[in-house]
């Protein structure tokens, strides 16, 4: 399920037709933790936070150099630095049916009502290679590769590293988020789990 020949890494937002995948981004990118109901339906957290991107800089950051491996067969190593998930995750207090966490994105990929997501279990969220990224090979991470900040979850095919990411709802179900299969990608027939 691919368009203009593109792999799903290649293909994600802002990489057709001069898109800017910041268009919905506020002037200073945050990322929420959301309680209660709207735009990140679900929210099972004790304490809903807003994290901008330099609060998500000021906290304990890892490095690491990873491989990203394409489901279209290609890969690339590079060194990527950011928070880890797991202790923003463990701050915000995990409600006890927590199952999922929904990356929301700052692009409205198809076109339609529906934001670009993509998501990830708990195992996954809690693994210490999880990290929003926010630089790249030394350099602050830019718009081609996700920037302001990325998902990097190194267990994964690469079109789990959800790019753009503004807000993470934690779930219990995918029902009611887009097309209900936990993304963009799987929401077009890709395996939900895309384990390497």
């Amino acid at each position: 399920p691919r368009s203009q020949g593109l792999s799903p890494e290649e293909e994600q937002p802002g990489s057709r037709g001069g898109s800017d995948p910041l268009r919905h981004a506020r002037a200073e990118p945050a990322v929420l933790f959301r309680g209660g109901q709207g735009p990140c339906a679900g929210g099972l957290v004790d304490r809903p936070v807003s994290l901008s991107l330099a609060d998500l800089r000021a906290l304990p950051a890892r490095t690491q150099i990873t491989r990203h491996d394409c489901v279209e067969g290609w890969s690339a190593i590079g060194k990527w630095r950011g928070a880890q998930l797991g202790p923003l995750l463990q701050t915000v207090g995990l409600k006890p049916n927590a199952r999922f966490a929904v990356m929301h994105c700052a692009d409205n990929y198809a076109g339609g009502a529906d934001m670009y997501y993509e998501s990830i279990d708990l195992v996954d969220g809690f693994h210490p290679q999880t990290i929003l990224a926010y630089d790249l090979n030394g350099q602050q991470l830019d718009v081609a590769h996700g920037a302001p900040l990325r998902l990097r979850v190194e267990r994964q095919l690469g079109y789990k590293h959800a790019k753009y990411v503004t807000a993470i709802a934690i779930v219990d179900s995918f029902a009611g988020i887009a097309g209900g299969k936990g993304g963009y990608w799987e929401d077009q027939g890709y395996q939900w789990w895309a384990g390497i």
